[in-house]
């Protein structure tokens, strides 16, 4: 995960941070906004360690799942339909309904 899915969608993001540092707080992360370098003080301090040590703990976060906020953001859900669309066949419309084309019934 970018930095800037992070930046763009900063508040979807409190329970995962909270769930990682549960000293976060929630005012505290209002302020930072997504600032990275901020982010990296707040938990450098927040956990008493060097700046860099608390930049790393953050990459490690990093690679964990996305909040459901985020992976279900509208934008981020058309853009994958519409990335899908070359594996749709000639005819179909990638924003239907897949129960349409017959693939979805459950076998008798």
């Amino acid at each position: 995960m970018k930095w800037h899915h992070i930046q763009e969608n900063w508040a979807a993001f409190y329970e995962a941070i909270q769930d990682r540092w549960p000293e976060a707080d929630e005012a505290e992360l209002d302020e930072i906004d997504g600032d990275q370098r901020a982010f990296i003080k707040y938990i450098a301090e927040l956990t008493e360690q060097e700046p860099g040590e608390a930049r790393e703990e953050i990459v490690d976060w990093l690679r964990g799942e996305l909040p459901s906020d985020v992976v279900m953001d509208p934008t981020h859900d058309s853009h994958s339909i519409a990335l899908s669309a070359k594996y749709v066949n000639e005819g179909e419309d990638e924003y239907d309904d897949d129960a349409r084309f017959g693939d979805d019934t459950e076998e008798d």
